[in-house]
């Protein structure tokens, strides 16, 4: 199937970063196909945000990035999910996913327990609630008898998948409508990710090609090389704290750096994690550099077989997300 490019801005409604739902009617304004909307760090509701830019915005997509499974039942979400989808007649994609101990146990105070089979059983459950009948579901995380919407969404949703590791990215290959891969997916691994969603695909009859392969591209802007580096080194050091991404790291070849990484956090011990994050590590997974340089990563995304990308500006400050999203201003 052959797909239209599509170029979507991530929101970050933080306090002092003019990066919420202001910057979302200027990125309509600007030709942003996409606005994508973080559930993270204690950040504005995505779907809720959604529903108010949906209003105010007439063709712009919406989509959440990511979900996590565990905080609402799939009955609950479907609702909020309706509720978006009203003021965003066939505009809404909701991106679900897995996210992480650290976040759905110690903030969320919820288990984290057979991740794969909660996301997938999500999925499935969603699937029936949203197409408005009675829910009948017993499944190993999840059940549901005898629920059913008041309406329904006005077009299908789909459904896309954060996914990094090989299994989550075939679960998404045969049961989503797309996938969402991060910078933990650098472009030479694209090949591999491309293959494990090929072969959950062909579980459903389908194939790679009738998925939206979406890629969200963290990019610090910069002039100075060095500060990108070290900037991005200590955004990678506070990924290797979680379980997931260490083990991604470990498929990406950096065995050493891991151990290193954990006995740092196990001492708390940042100057030895910091260490641990080698320059080619660092200038493989994330990206940083002048407009230029960053538009042409993204153009070699788009290239590689990529059909959206979510351009994520990084930095500490309204100045810094502004140069990045006006570096693909159209």
């Amino acid at each position: 199937m052959s797909r239209e490019r599509r170029l979507g801005l991530m929101l970050w409604p933080q306090p002092g970063l003019d990066a919420g739902f202001e910057r979302g009617l200027w990125a309509e304004a600007q030709g942003y196909d996409d606005l994508w909307l973080a559930d993270a760090e204690g950040l504005e509701d995505p779907l809720t945000l959604a529903a108010a830019l949906g209003v105010a915005c007439k063709k712009v997509r919406l989509c959440t990035g990511i979900v996590p499974v565990f905080n609402r039942p799939p009955p609950l979400l479907a609702t909020a999910v309706v509720a978006a989808e009203a003021r965003a007649p066939g505009r809404l994609v909701l991106g679900l996913g897995a996210s992480t101990p650290n976040m759905i146990e110690r903030w969320y105070g919820l288990h984290y327990d057979r991740p794969l089979t909660r996301v997938r059983e999500t999925v499935e459950l969603l699937r029936q609630v949203l197409a408005g009948g009675k829910t009948a579901y017993d499944g190993a995380t999840l059940r549901s008898h005898g629920f059913q919407l008041k309406s329904r969404p006005s077009a299908p949703v789909p459904i896309v998948l954060g996914a990094i590791g090989g299994k989550m990215l075939e679960l998404a290959g045969e049961v989503a409508d797309g996938v969402l891969l991060n910078d933990f997916t650098p472009p030479d691994r694209l090949g591999y990710a491309l293959e494990r969603l090929d072969v959950g695909a062909k579980r459903a009859g389908r194939r790679v090609e009738d998925l939206e392969i979406i890629k969200r591209r963290a990019l610090y802007f910069t002039d100075d090389d060095q500060a990108g580096l070290e900037y991005c080194r200590q955004h990678l050091a506070f990924y290797a704290s979680a379980q997931q991404y260490q083990n991604v790291l470990l498929e990406l070849g950096y065995r050493d750096a891991v151990e290193e990484a954990r006995a740092g956090y196990a001492t708390r011990d940042r100057l030895r994690i910091t260490r641990a994050i080698g320059d080619d590590m660092v200038r493989r997974i994330f990206s940083f550099g002048d407009d230029a340089h960053c538009r042409a990563l993204v153009a070699a995304d788009f290239a590689a077989g990529v059909n959206s990308i979510v351009v994520s500006p990084q930095g500490d400050s309204a100045e810094a997300f502004a140069r990045g999203a006006k570096a693909f201003a159209r």
